[in-house]
């Protein structure tokens, strides 16, 4: 099956969603987002196809979201999607693309719901938080 992770590796929640995919015995594609972003195109089928509205695909901590005055209720779709492609560090991440599905896997286990149930063993976040058992089922 192929897997597509749009990586921040300075991210946790990012490298973290990458373990999760490699514990399901996967060999994603690895897009570092920051050097190679999406094209407006991708950009705008990922929000959709992961459910999201483009706001909610934004990303505002340690970002210029705020310098730059998106936090404007005002700014329509067209121009936050602008925003985010000339700047992609406003690109909430990790996006995660399979056949199954798409989603923004915030917080990781997001991603749970479109890898195919392929664990083994045990997993567990960079903090320690366990997210997979000894059989390699979710923790709920």
């Amino acid at each position: 099956m192929d897997v597509t992770i749009y990586h921040n590796p300075a991210c946790g929640t990012s490298r973290n969603t990458l373990g999760l995919i490699r514990a399901a015995r996967m060999d994603p594609v690895v897009i570092e987002y920051l050097q190679h972003p999406p094209t407006r195109e991708q950009l705008e089928t990922m929000i959709a196809d992961a459910g999201l509205t483009v706001r909610e695909a934004i990303r505002e901590k340690g970002t210029p979201y705020a310098e730059l005055g998106l936090d404007n209720p005002n700014l329509t779709d067209n121009q936050l999607l602008d925003a985010m492609v000339a700047t992609p560090i406003l690109i909430n991440r990790p996006f995660v693309v399979t056949p199954l599905g798409t989603r923004l896997a915030r917080p990781s286990e997001v991603a749970l719901d479109i890898l195919p149930d392929t664990f083994k063993g045990p997993f567990f976040k960079e903090d320690g938080e366990p997210v997979l058992d000894q059989e390699g089922k979710r923790i709920a």
